[in-house]
Parts: structure tokens; sequence; C-alpha cells
């Protein structure tokens, strides 16, 4: 696997993730395009389970894990414990996400990892932070029910879990943040730290600005199928194609390039339609009225009108159709990945630009064991000790 340009950020810096499914794979992830190394730490012999899942997880491996390396070890043998031990003392990052207790109980936990690299930032992905929930298990789908959100995305009396994992992609990225955070620090104080990164608080993050509404007004939020928004015109609107636009009017402004694009000339000159109030006090029949209108019209239609008019829209989008999204396209949103079966696919890069960086390195995920050769004779094990870790299980080698 090609190591990570040098022109990278992250260039130099090691990072020994131990960690499966989604958060602590989002946060090596963010690293890793950044110009980490990352070295992911898989169970020998048969890797990360997200490598098999199906379903929705059926992406989860591919995307989450390009740019890294693997090592493929059995960490409940001495010898695959010792192994992780030596890299730990050459690294500069640990990423761990596993249940409450289960490095600890592996003799991993920060005190003990300290203890072998004094420098070393040690970051623990969470379901919860220090408090009485914090050895509880977790899963994003939990803390989106516990944690307000899922009250929020669905209907009354039906909790919704939003559309993507993002409690843990969220809680990850705050997790790569204060690695980052702390390699500065190291700079000045020569020491590692442990950070904490957890769910659930990142799901309190997301609804804050409803338990800052529930503060100001007294007043439990409603969800948000169902609550008033700011603006009278804040809708989707279906399309004489079929298609769903959604189209935000937020000031007047907005309002009369709308009525001129869009051939309403008669709303934009009645008096009781010039403000949003007014717009609010009329909104069933003036909703009415513009639903009409967009009805009539092809989806490539509505979007150049509302282009022109220089409107907040969006079209409803599935997401096989942002493969061919012109902003992502013409954008550099994407970079080409190779897939399990060899096959190439276009892929999110991080939503990060930089002057003088645009992370778009996207060597493909590793296979089981693939670079753990090299990098276990970077600890210092020769050629003997090698095979006997392979035959005697403790490490699983992809052949080279």
């Amino acid at each position: 696997m090609p190591e990570a340009p040098a022109k990278l950020p992250l260039a130099g810096i090691r990072v020994i993730e131990l960690s499966h499914v989604v958060m602590g794979s989002t946060c090596g992830l963010v690293l890793a395009d950044m110009g980490a190394e990352v070295i992911k730490v898989e169970k020998a012999p048969d890797g990360d389970d997200t490598r098999r899942y199906g379903g929705f997880g059926v992406g989860l491996f591919h995307f989450f894990n390009r740019n890294k390396k693997s090592l493929a070890v059995d960490l409940k043998a001495e010898a695959g414990k010792d192994i992780l031990r030596r890299a730990i003392a050459g690294a500069d990052v640990f990423v761990e996400n596993f249940g409450p207790g289960a490095v600890d109980r592996l003799g991993f936990g920060y005190e003990a990892c300290a203890d072998i690299n004094p420098r070393l930032i040690y970051c623990s992905l969470k379901g919860f932070m220090p408090g009485p929930y914090e050895n509880r298990p977790s899963l994003d789908n939990l803390v989106q029910m516990m944690g307000g959100l899922a009250y929020m995305t669905g209907p009354s009396g039906r909790p919704l879990r939003a559309g993507a994992s993002v409690t843990d992609i969220l809680g990850a990225t705050f997790g790569a943040l204060g690695i980052v955070t702390a390699l500065h620090e190291r700079h000045t104080t020569g020491k590692g730290q442990k950070i904490t990164s957890s769910l659930f608080e990142a799901t309190a993050f997301l609804v804050a600005q409803h338990m800052s509404g529930a503060a100001i007004t007294g007043a439990c939020p409603p969800p948000m199928p169902e609550g008033s928004n700011p603006w009278a015109i804040y809708n989707l609107f279906t399309t004489r194609t079929g298609d769903q636009i959604f189209i935000g009017i937020v000031n007047d402004k907005h309002w009369l390039r709308f009525c001129e694009h869009f051939g309403l000339d008669d709303l934009a000159a009645a008096p009781e339609y010039a403000e949003d109030s007014g717009r609010h006090a009329h909104s069933e029949r003036l909703l009415g009225r513009i639903a009409e209108r967009i009805a009539k019209l092809e989806t490539a239609d509505a979007i150049e009108k509302c282009e022109r008019a220089g409107i907040p829209f969006a079209p409803v989008r599935r997401p096989d159709e942002l493969f061919d999204d012109p902003q992502l396209v013409q954008g550099g949103g994407l970079v080409k990945t190779v897939l399990a079966d060899g096959r190439t696919a276009p892929l999110p890069k991080i939503p990060l630009r930089m002057d003088t960086h645009d992370f778009a390195s996207a060597a493909r995920p590793p296979k089981i064991g693939e670079g753990s050769r090299a990098f276990l004779e970077a600890l210092g094990y020769d050629e003997d000790e090698i095979e006997r870790l392979v035959s005697n299980s403790v490490v699983a080698i992809e052949a080279e």
C-alpha cells in the first residue's frame, strides 16, 4: 500500500487504531486522509466484522478504512499483546472504541499505555462520558433515541433514527479534533494525554439548539415535521416530473425574485404577501397556489428558475444520485476509491479544504493483514519470528 504523501499535514504521525464499526474507524479515516500512518488493529484471522456486514452496513468497511494498513493480531495471546505493546511504544496516537472496560481487561487502558509511552495521545471513543451511564453499552441508534435526536426527527409518537450514523461520525470528528489539539500541545509539554469523545454527548450537542429553545420558551419543542418554521415558505413541492424540490423563502427579496421568475406577479403585487408575517397569515392559500405552479413545471425547469432567482432550494436526492452530482464532481469533492472486488467508485473526501492541501489520496482499504509484515519488521521482528507468529495464528498476513 502506498505511503501517505509527505506533503500532507499529519505525515510522520503514527496512529494505532484499535476499533470496529463506525466511530473509531471514522476517527482513523480523518487522520489517515490528512496524512497520518494509521495501523488498523483487527482480530486474527478473520479481521473486522464490518468486512462481512450486509444491509445498510455493506459499505462501512470500504469507506471508513481507506488509506490504512491492517495489523491482524490475536490480542488474547501474550505474543499478540507484546506486538501491540511494541507498536504503542513507537506510536504518536492510540485510538480505541471498544465497549466499557474492554481495553482495560486486555491490558491496554490509558495508564498502562502511558507507562509504555508517556508521549502517547490516547483517544477513547465511548458511548458516554464519565457519569451514571458510562458503563452502559451503546450504539448510534440508541443514543439518538435517548438524546432527543430521534424525537426531533420523526413525527409525534414515531421517533426516527437519522438516515446516517451521524452521532458516530460527529463523535469521531470531535475525537480527531482533540487528537490534533493534543499533538499541538505536546510540542510545548512533551507529554501525551487522554482524550475522550462520546456518542451521547455528541447527540446532546446536535440537539442543543432545541434545548436552548426549550430553556427560552419553557416548552418542549415539537418534532421537526410538526413544528412551525420562522418562514412561511419553507416547504417541499412536487414537480410535473414527480420529483420533490425544497424551496425556502427566508426574506422579502427572495420572495420578490421567486415571484418574478415563477410568473407569479400577482402574488408579488398583493400587499398581504409583502412581508413574511402576511405570508404566514395566509400560508394555506399561498402554499396551495405555489404548489399548483410548480406542479406544472418539469424538474429541470423548476431548478433553472430557482437558480436564476438566486433563492435557497434543493432537489431531493438519493445517495446513489450523488455520484453524478455536479458540485461533488466538478468541485472535486469525490475521490476514486478501489472496492474489495477491484471495481472503483467515486466516494466523498473528508469535507475539508486548506490552501495547501486537498486530501485527495485514496489508497484502497487494506486486505486482512495487508502491511503487517513490513510493520512487524519495523517493530524489530525478524523473519523467523514473523513466521512463528503466523504459524501460531497470532497474526494473519496478506500474501504479498
